[in-house]
């Protein structure tokens, strides 16, 4: 079986498992400069890219610079930095598969060893687009000296490339960039040009080329969701070279669905160029309502089904999904009460149109997503996720959703340690141990030392580190979770949710 490469292209368009460019690809200008190797940029902002070339729309292909000192860039060179993407998932409840062979990216620079290269693509015309994706401690403002070689800092990095674009074209303020960070913070572009600007000042560059920056370069916040596990393990990569007829060092498995979100206008969407190759591209003045639709019912559906799912047995969410009981608490969960009061201002079918999406993607078979990561520092995530919808929907309704109540109950009883070695503490579900990753671990083990259950449940929904405020204060909230804390400790989780769907006529 051979390899990856250019010269074997031409074989495999005739194979109708996988995507090929044209060989005219080759021979496009560097338009992009990516900041980050990674897996996910090339499963996602490197898709689009790809798929606008061979929809002859963008006609530019990427520099991607690697920043860290993990690895080597030699995959890349053997494969004339070529790569595949395997796309498995869901969509309109139906399997949709996709095998493409990237040509996005030209050429892969070591910033440690070939910095000069960076810099000499700032003095390129062609390149507008500057890409990031280098974590979310990537994006910090750390004393930096942009004269280094290189700057330690990624923000270090892309002021030295500003500044050696604008001594190239004299400050033109036609010279300026669109840069998008994909890093998963809030306002990751607006961080990060307060960054830039902060280091400027810092290194003493001058007030004119302050100015260029603000005035001529573009800062877009952006939201990214796709799961991209990366390359596969060995038995399914080899199952995928099978089926696709070569081996492939650099291949990256990810999920069907995809979302890129960049705030900006029309003239955005302009600069950048690739606009409107696929539905999943999204630029427009207010992408909060894709972070908040993202937050409330996809992260906020996995922390309301985490703690309940692993007490029932289940290992990975398709596990759970595919039982008919937890499925239809997830999607009523989801349908009938996050999607009903998520705190912003988003169209009822918006959101149960996306809650349908975020359903298909718990049940592709082929991400194996586990309860146990998801529910690592469970309690900071009820608390950014579910809670603030928690309290709108009472606000909204008067009264308290069922549904969520629930997972809140299943939640404090997930995080019921039954013993404590060194600094970890574990609870037990079917006589089987599991580690409660959470800083809040130690003050639940604490509560549940307490004899009676509405007493522990008053002291644990009290403290506002946890909530936010002060739980018992909200009506009915404590008699509640004390309700269905007694219903699993005496009928266990997986009966206690029977009986809720019954009750509820949800079955």
């Amino acid at each position: 079986m051979s390899h990856l490469f250019r010269e074997n292209l031409r074989q495999l368009r005739s194979q109708p498992a996988v995507v090929v460019a044209d060989d005219s690809v080759f021979q496009l200008p560097e338009k992009v400069l990516q900041f980050g190797t990674g897996a996910f940029l090339r499963g996602l902002a490197d898709y689009f890219i790809d798929k606008a070339n061979r929809q002859g729309v963008f006609n530019g292909r990427i520099v991607v610079v690697k920043s860290t000192d993990q690895g080597d860039t030699k995959a890349f060179e053997r494969q004339d930095n070529l790569y595949t993407i395997c796309s498995r998932g869901i969509q309109n409840g139906e399997l949709k598969e996709e095998n493409i062979i990237s040509s996005a990216i030209s050429r892969v620079l070591s910033a440690k060893t070939q910095w000069s290269l960076v810099l000499d693509l700032a003095k390129n015309p062609a390149v507008t687009i500057v890409i990031s994706n280098t974590t979310e401690t990537g994006i910090q403002l750390v004393q930096d000296d942009i004269y280094q070689w290189p700057p330690v800092s990624f923000p270090g990095k892309l002021l030295a490339f500003l500044y050696a674009r604008y001594v190239a074209f004299n400050g033109n303020p036609d010279s300026g960039v669109v840069i998008i960070p994909t890093e998963l913070i809030a306002d990751n572009g607006k961080k990060l040009e307060s960054i830039t600007l902060e280091l400027a000042h810092r290194n003493g560059l001058e007030g004119a080329f302050i100015d260029w920056i603000e005035q001529c370069n573009f800062f877009c916040n952006s939201l990214v969701d796709r799961i991209v596990p990366g390359k596969p393990d060995e038995i399914r990569l080899k199952e995928l070279e099978e089926e696709l007829g070569y081996r492939d060092e650099l291949l990256i498995a990810t999920e069907h669905y995809h979302l890129w979100a960049i705030e900006g206008d029309e003239r955005i969407r302009e600069k950048i160029g690739f606009y409107g190759v696929d539905e999943g591209l999204v630029v427009e003045p207010d992408i909060e309502q894709y972070r908040e639709l993202k937050l409330r019912l996809l992260n906020g559906a996995h922390t309301l089904g985490g703690g309940l799912a692993h007490l029932c047995g289940f290992k990975t969410v398709v596990d759970a999904m595919n039982d008919p009981f937890f499925s239809a608490f997830i999607t009523h969960l989801m349908e009938n009460e996050i999607a009903t009061a998520i705190p912003y201002d988003i169209r009822t079918d918006a959101a149960l149109a996306f809650s349908r999406q975020v359903a298909d993607r718990f049940r592709n078979p082929h991400i194996l997503h586990k309860w146990l990561n998801i529910n690592q520092n469970y309690s900071a995530k009820v608390l950014s996720r579910v809670i603030p919808t928690y309290l709108n929907y009472e606000t909204r309704n008067g009264y308290l959703p069922e549904y969520m109540t629930f997972g809140l109950a299943v939640f404090i009883y997930y995080m019921k340690a039954v013993k404590k070695e060194g600094e970890n503490y574990y609870g037990k579900v079917d006589g089987t141990a599991y580690l409660i990753q959470d800083p809040k671990a130690s003050f639940f083990y604490q509560k549940w030392q307490i004899a009676s259950l509405p007493d522990m449940v008053q002291a644990i929904l009290k403290d506002a580190s946890i909530w936010g405020r002060d739980l018992n204060k909200v009506d009915t909230v404590h008699s509640s979770i004390v309700k269905y804390l007694q219903s699993i400790t005496q009928n266990g989780v997986a009966e206690t949710l029977k009986t809720l769907l019954e009750r509820t006529e949800y079955a």
